[in-house]
């Protein structure tokens, strides 16, 4: 048990004098107002560098992410079919299906999938 403890003081030393290290002979930045600024070929920009996103973009993006994420969960289900019985198979992979239609028909109702409301 001492030497589990002193190796863990150790670790903790060396990655504590690391970060010391670092922090001391690491590289300084200092924010300047015309270092951040945009650049257009020696021109101040016309219009502003950042343009807001539109919320519906990412709703869709959330979407698109949750429904590839469950192919990912169907896709196995075809591996374990052998190994359950059919109706059971059945069941799960219908009511896990039933599921996430019903999310879509929500997202559907909700009008989300509309780009332009």
């Amino acid at each position: 048990m001492f030497l589990l403890t002193f190796m863990f003081m150790i670790s903790m030393l060396i990655s504590l004098l690391l970060i010391g290290l670092s922090s001391l002979f690491g590289k300084k930045t200092f924010v300047d107002v015309e270092k951040s600024t945009p650049f257009e070929c020696g021109f101040d920009p016309k219009n502003s560098p950042r343009v807001p996103f539109s919320i519906r973009f990412f709703l869709i993006a959330i979407i698109f992410l949750i429904f590839d994420i469950e192919i990912s969960i169907l896709l196995p289900m075809g591996i374990v079919s052998n190994s359950f019985d059919p109706l059971s198979w059945m069941l799960v992979g219908g009511a896990f299906l039933f599921l996430v239609t019903l999310g879509l028909y929500y997202e559907w109702y909700d009008k989300t999938l509309e780009w332009i409301s």
